[in-house]
């Protein structure tokens, strides 16, 4: 595929690297004749580091053996979670160390969960831009402070604290972005 093509989510192989492109800029010659520039920044899928790209528009790059299946969440124990692929029902299990970032999202329930497939082997998770959850513990709020736009803690069903405005109350459920972990609105 041709670098100009390349679009955010893609995988290619790059130095045998397996990497999946983050953002990407575009940088206009300056002089006639030069070539257009696309800077890429990527994640190395195996290593997890990051990974910058510069490319002409007319070089090829190979995309990677990928894919992304939808998975449920079976269980966890302390060290693995356990996944299933929600239309072969293939198992696949990944070490609690690798999802980390992503584990405080993460219910029972939580829909639109997909497994990153390299070479058939199962490398990581992707999660929804934005979850559901409930507060669990938080203060009350004080009467006549919720004309500023002030924020408590609170802490959510998954364990996860976020900052919350001052009305919120337990209970509540509540929209979370997971790529900031900031509140966004009440669900």
């Amino acid at each position: 595929m041709l670098a100009k093509e390349l679009k955010p989510g893609t995988v290619v192989n790059h130095d045998g690297n397996p990497i999946l492109i983050g953002s990407m800029t575009v940088q206009s010659p300056s002089a006639r004749g030069a070539a257009t520039l696309y800077k890429f920044r990527g994640k190395n899928v195996l290593t997890k580091n990051k990974v910058d790209i510069t490319l002409k528009g007319t070089d090829v790059i190979d995309e990677a053996d990928f894919s992304r299946q939808n998975v449920q969440v079976m269980y966890s124990d302390p060290t693995h979670i356990f996944l299933m692929d929600q239309e072969n029902y293939q198992q696949y299990e990944l070490p609690l160390e690798d999802v980390a970032e992503q584990i405080p999202y993460i219910t029972e329930a939580l829909e639109g969960i997909r497994a990153l497939i390299y070479n058939d082997q199962c490398i990581g998770i992707d999660i929804p831009a934005s979850v559901e959850l409930v507060i669990q513990q938080c203060d009350p709020g004080v009467k006549g402070n919720s004309a500023t736009s002030r924020t408590k803690p609170a802490t959510l069903e998954t364990g996860l604290v976020i900052h919350v405005p001052e009305y919120m109350k337990e209970g509540e459920l509540v929209k979370v972005d997971t790529r900031t972990g900031d509140f966004l609105s009440r669900a």
